[in-house]
């Protein structure tokens, strides 16, 4: 009779049949079980994890999740409250029970148009904190059409496969921040004998993820080869959010605004527009003229701005958020026991600079640590236990750095 130490305690496999033996107190595992063990460990975690165990009343309300916001993000209310609502109906889209009448509640995908700097992206990795599903923030500059340099469209999902530890379940409820969007637009409206595969190519290849169908995407990433095996992924119930900047859609508004009547109307309703923000007024039309094919556009129907920063916004960026630049400064410093300690008309200073760089709030970043650098680099090593920054101080810093020569005519 063989010894308890010798079978495996699970399946009764002895130490021949496999690979592995582990002893314990008074049994033993072997491999095989030991693997199986692992995957159900890992799916009953995923399933603690998994938010549509949570009932309607549970889940965070447009407002709560707006509040959420605020904390990190300054201004921008309008794409705040917009994408508040998006990421609440998609939770209750997917606790949507089947019913008699036949009602099935389509996902809104969302894009948001706004200058550099204004948040996008920070409003996309602030709202991945409060969420409960998967989330993935992806580039689209890096896609191109399948066969050239690049990366496929599939590795969009690959991102997102990996932020849900590869649960597919998972991740067919998660959501996708698409980021400089923009920079697929359509290259040109001329016909061509040279492809588009960086442009209107990838805009195709996004229709299918956007509207919802089976994609067959390479685990690891990369590009997919026949021996390479592949994961179905059903993006039906995958949220899209998308970003850009669309450098110089505000002529193409403009354009549009000033020709849309004839007379002295059309004078009349000039003056009440606001010419420092005309994103405010963007339509669908517009992107479409910027080079955005229809198809993508129909498939993101909820469009939303962020306005440009003033010179207020930016000074409340600078030290109100939670992780505002002030204060990861001051942690910094903190951590080597170094108390620092800043003149109001620094502030003020910064975000002058920060104006004439017309990089919204990150130039306010680009400013800072350039006055930091050199105590950043020194203070260190020194035995000064506190460091005052007066106004004095941060101009004589920043006029000697590289930084002062990025300034944007």
């Amino acid at each position: 009779m063989a010894k308890t130490g010798d079978i495996c305690t699970f399946c009764g496999r002895g130490s021949r049949d496999v690979n592995m033996l582990i002893n314990g107190i008074s049994g033993a595992i072997c491999d095989i079980c030991a693997v199986q063990a692992y995957e159900i460990v890992m799916e009953q975690g995923a399933q603690s994890k998994n938010p549509f165990g949570l009932n309607q009343k549970e889940l965070p309300k447009p407002e709560d999740i707006k509040k959420f916001l605020d904390q990190y993000v300054i201004g921008q209310d309008d794409a705040k409250r917009y994408l508040s609502v998006a990421v609440y109906n998609h939770y209750k889209r997917l606790l949507q029970k089947v019913t008699s009448d036949d009602v099935e509640i389509e996902k809104s995908n969302i894009i948001m148009v706004g200058a550099t700097g204004t948040g996008k992206t920070l409003l996309a990795r602030t709202i991945a904190r409060l969420l409960r599903v998967p989330f993935a923030i992806v580039d689209a500059t890096v896609l191109t059409e399948a066969g050239y340099v690049g990366e496929d469209i599939e590795s969009i999902l690959t991102r997102l496969l990996q932020a849900a530890d590869y649960h597919v379940d998972m991740a067919q409820r998660g959501i996708v921040f698409i980021d400089e969007i923009d920079k697929i637009a359509r290259k040109s409206d001329n016909p061509s004998i040279t492809r588009d595969v960086s442009g209107e190519g990838v805009q195709q290849g996004l229709l299918k993820l956007l509207e919802g169908s089976i994609v067959n995407v390479p685990p690891q990433g990369g590009r997919k080869h026949p021996e390479q095996k592949m994961i179905a992924v059903d993006t039906k119930n995958i949220l899209f959010i998308c970003g850009g900047a669309f450098d110089g859609i505000e002529k193409k508004i403009a354009q549009r605004l000033n020709t849309r009547v004839v007379g002295y109307v059309a004078g009349k309703e000039k003056n009440l527009l606001d010419r420092d923000n005309m994103l405010k007024y963007i339509t669908p039309t517009d992107l479409k003229s910027y080079g955005l094919i229809p198809e993508i556009i129909g498939r993101l129907p909820i469009l939303t701005y962020l306005s440009p920063l003033d010179r207020n916004t930016l000074r409340n960026i600078l030290t109100e958020p939670k992780n505002s630049i002030v204060k990861q400064y001051l942690k910094l410093f903190e951590m080597d026991g170094i108390k620092l300690l800043f003149d109001e008309d620094v502030y003020e200073f910064i975000v002058d600079k920060a104006l004439e760089f017309k990089l919204g709030a990150r130039g306010l970043r680009s400013i800072v640590e350039a006055i930091m650098m050199d105590a950043m680099y020194s203070m260190p090593s020194e035995n000064e236990k506190k460091l005052q920054v007066t106004l004095a101080y941060a101009k004589e810093k920043f006029d000697k750095s590289d930084t002062n020569r990025l300034q944007i005519a």
